[in-house]
């Protein structure tokens, strides 16, 4: 192709010979594999002459000598060109329909060439008075040059919404646009209006459809940035298959690593440890949070938050059934007050006859005389971890962990306001969206539903 000057095609060949295929190479500079193995043919056949472009007009005995070889010897029309160093297999294969239809006579040149559509008319104005050649064209030729303006037309319009920031002669893009139009227009009149070549359309069409996961890469795109990076490929593999998309969660780990997609993960700490102050209750619990039924096994903790020198305290009462924060109090202290709010909004969803098992750690506010009365007023068990065991209450832990790591530690806040409504919007968010792969797949309050509907 002229496209391509000597020096280059020299390049690209002595690439070719120390690489480890020819396909390699080709896919490097985006170019088509059979091309380069000609040129690298035609250079170990004839050096540097074999890839200096040729317009030799070749006589009807050279044509037939060409095509009986070719008949005698079993060679390719591309073994063809690099023996009698010709440019292009089109040629051979050109000589050899003329061959069969006609004979040596065929093979003859011609003077003139016969267009099988009419050239494209030179740009005059609309008031000129038509040229002899165009009142001299059939009804046929006036529907298929109209059939062309069309596409011709349509081609650039396409185009420009693929790549508005620009005109672009990639041959990817045009293509592109050239796909998007097939439906309306000939192949042949989309080619012609673009200025691309058949060869060159079907080899970037492979190209375009290579990445055959593109569509799943998109919907795991949108569901990490729709939870804003709280998901990793686990949840993510939930999330498609709770959307109906059964995916290995291998394939998502991977194109996840692709797109270079993380679930971002931080640590705590608040510790309301203060020693004895009162009554420390025994581990009722033991590290045992699965629970069968809803209002069996609850959980609570406090925890701190810091924004701009100013702290904001946050306590919660979880549903070890299904992980649902039940009831929550935030405050700019951990005062007790606090807590007996959290108890009082917690008692609201109790049934007649639940009498759960509330764990908390040792700290000071539920030493408190006061805790274990309202407790015993429900008839609520209360239980707490051994001192220096934050596994004991791992499932607050744990929650703590999510909730800074996926909301606390990702966003930036200009006050304590602001923290604390965040804190109300992710707790929702936590308890009806946000999919558990202990759940099924579901979320807290879906999964709880679920269990009361069957």
């Amino acid at each position: 192709m002229t496209k391509y000057n000597l020096a280059l095609k020299q390049v690209l060949i002595e690439e070719c010979l120390s690489a480890r295929s020819v396909h390699e190479v080709a896919l490097k500079h985006d170019l088509s594999p059979s091309l380069l193995r000609r040129w690298v043919k035609g250079y170990e056949q004839h050096g540097a002459a074999g890839l200096i472009a040729k317009y030799s007009h070749y006589d009807a005995q050279f044509k037939l000598k060409v095509l009986q070889c070719i008949e005698q010897d079993g060679l390719s029309a591309q073994q063809a060109c690099v023996q009698f160093d010709i440019r292009g297999p089109s040629s051979i294969r050109q000589w050899k329909r003329l061959y069969d239809k006609g004979g040596v006579e065929a093979l003859h040149p011609r003077r003139t060439r016969e267009f099988s559509m009419p050239r494209k008319p030179s740009k005059q104005s609309s008031t000129s008075p038509p040229t002899p050649a165009d009142s001299e064209l059939t009804p046929k030729q006036m529907l298929e040059e109209l059939e062309y303006l069309r596409a011709e037309n349509a081609y650039p319009k396409k185009a420009r919404c693929l790549n508005p920031s620009g005109p672009s002669n990639c041959a990817g893009k045009k293509t592109q646009a050239i796909q998007g139009l097939r439906h309306g227009h000939r192949l042949a009149l989309l080619l012609r209006a673009a200025g691309l070549a058949r060869s060159t359309f079907y080899y970037q069409s492979k190209v375009l459809v290579a990445d055959k996961h593109a569509a799943l890469k998109e919907r795991i795109n949108s569901l990490y940035h729709g939870h804003k990076g709280r998901y990793g490929y686990r949840r993510i593999t939930a999330a498609l298959g709770h959307n109906g998309e059964v995916v290995n969660h291998k394939k998502v780990q991977r194109l996840m690593q692709l797109m270079d997609l993380k679930s971002l993960v931080k640590v705590k700490k608040y510790r309301s440890y203060r020693g004895s102050e009162g009554v420390v209750a025994s581990d009722l619990l033991k590290r045992k949070f699965k629970a069968e039924a809803p209002n069996q096994k609850w959980a609570t903790d406090v925890t701190e938050f810091k924004v701009k020198g100013q702290k904001l305290f946050l306590s919660p009462v979880m549903d070890l059934y299904n992980g649902e924060i039940l009831a929550y109090q935030i405050n700019r202290r951990p005062e007790f007050k606090m807590v007996s709010a959290m108890l009082e909004q917690a008692f609201e969803r109790l049934n007649p006859g639940d009498k759960p098992v509330l764990h908390s750690d040792q700290g000071w506010q539920y030493q408190q005389p006061t805790y274990r009365h309202m407790l015993a007023g429900k008839n609520i068990e209360q239980s707490m971890s051994r001192k220096g065991n934050c596994l004991d209450n791992a499932a607050m832990e744990s929650f703590f962990g999510t909730l800074k790591s996926e909301f606390f530690y990702l966003e930036s806040f200009e006050s304590i306001e602001q923290l604390a409504s965040g804190l109300e919007d992710y707790i929702a968010y936590y308890n009806q969206e946000r999919i558990s792969l202990r759940l099924n797949g579901l979320s807290p309050v879906e999964f709880r539903t679920q269990a009361l509907a069957a």
